[in-house]
């Protein structure tokens, strides 16, 4: 049989490991029953959990040692992280990286498979339709999506999900950009290839609670802005050019009205404020350009985007 080679992050999902791989072997199950002839090769990373989350896992690996691995990194590295870790070292002739919170739902894996064999893909990724959130949530991933398609090369699908079925082709592809930032959604779109998108309708995580804060998820799409765009860089540019024009124009009036008119500025009111204002702006085009000065510090220093406490 063929392997499929699955990627799970875990993060305190003490609650999920059972049924993830009790939900997906029922897949497995049947999908063999059928056509098709394949085995799942779970690659579970356990992102420096503080909970059960490894020792759930372990007691599967025991279990089922042939099928079941796993990586637990020294600390949380996060998300990014942990899918680096499983692209590098999964096996299978086609790659998944899934939720264990079954928010991707591994009943799409047949579609997936029989989209990569018959229609010539290299990646099938998943598109959530429809799916109950908070809506300030919902308007900032709207309006994530619509920036950075605009103001970036690369386009991002809006609410395509790290759940993706891909050729180990693409995989080595992806494995190729060694940047130690990471923008996982934007790294499968600039590294090409046929790729299809499938919809499905958003379900809850099947037990706990998601771990994404609302700060988080705004650091994590300011990350991806950086990370594909320099259009903030040239933003600050053209702030500081307008701010630069409108001084002109602010000197040449008093000048022209002390001339003709003899007046002269009223007051350190406007004083104050017009020095608050440049102020502002250059602390504001200092921030952006600093942000992109802190990437290149972590990329030039070359630390490992995860360490490895233990794997079997």
């Amino acid at each position: 049989m063929e392997q499929i080679g699955l990627i799970i992050p875990c993060y305190n999902e003490e609650e999920s490991i059972d049924l993830f791989f009790q939900t997906t072997e029922r897949v497995f199950q049947e999908m063999n029953q059928n056509a098709f002839k394949y085995e799942p090769y779970y690659l579970f990373i356990d992102d420096g959990s503080s909970d059960n989350t490894l020792v759930k896992i372990k007691q599967l690996q025991t279990a089922h040692p042939d099928a079941i691995h796993y990586i637990s990194f020294s600390r949380n590295f996060g998300k990014e992280s942990a899918m680096a870790a499983g692209l590098k070292n999964v096996k299978g002739k086609f790659i998944a990286i899934m939720d264990v919170d079954l928010q991707d739902p591994p009943a799409l894996l047949p579609k997936m498979l029989k989209i990569i064999n018959t229609e010539d893909y290299d990646c099938v990724g998943c598109v959530q339709k429809s799916r109950k959130q908070n809506p300030l949530r919902a308007f900032l991933s709207t309006s994530f999506y619509r920036v950075i398609n605009w103001i970036s090369a690369v386009h991002i699908k809006p609410n395509v999900r790290d759940y993706r079925l891909m050729t180990r082709q693409y995989v080595d592809s992806v494995l190729e950009l060694k940047e130690y930032n990471r923008f996982t959604k934007g790294i499968f779109s600039w590294v090409g290839f046929k790729t299809k998108y499938i919809e499905y309708d958003g379900v809850p995580r099947a037990v706990g609670q998601t771990h994404w804060s609302m700060y988080q998820l705004i650091n994590y799409s300011l990350e991806g802005i950086v990370d594909f765009s320099d259009a903030p860089l040239k933003l600050s540019t053209f702030v500081g050019l307008f701010s630069c024009f409108l001084s002109i124009i602010g000197l040449l009036f008093v000048i022209i009205r002390a001339l003709f008119f003899g007046g002269s500025v009223a007051g350190w009111p406007s004083m104050v404020s017009v020095i608050l204002l440049i102020g502002g702006i250059q602390l504001f085009c200092l921030g952006l350009v600093g942000n992109y000065i802190g990437k290149i510090y972590l990329e030039t220093k070359e630390r490992p985007k995860y360490i490895i406490k233990e794997k079997k």
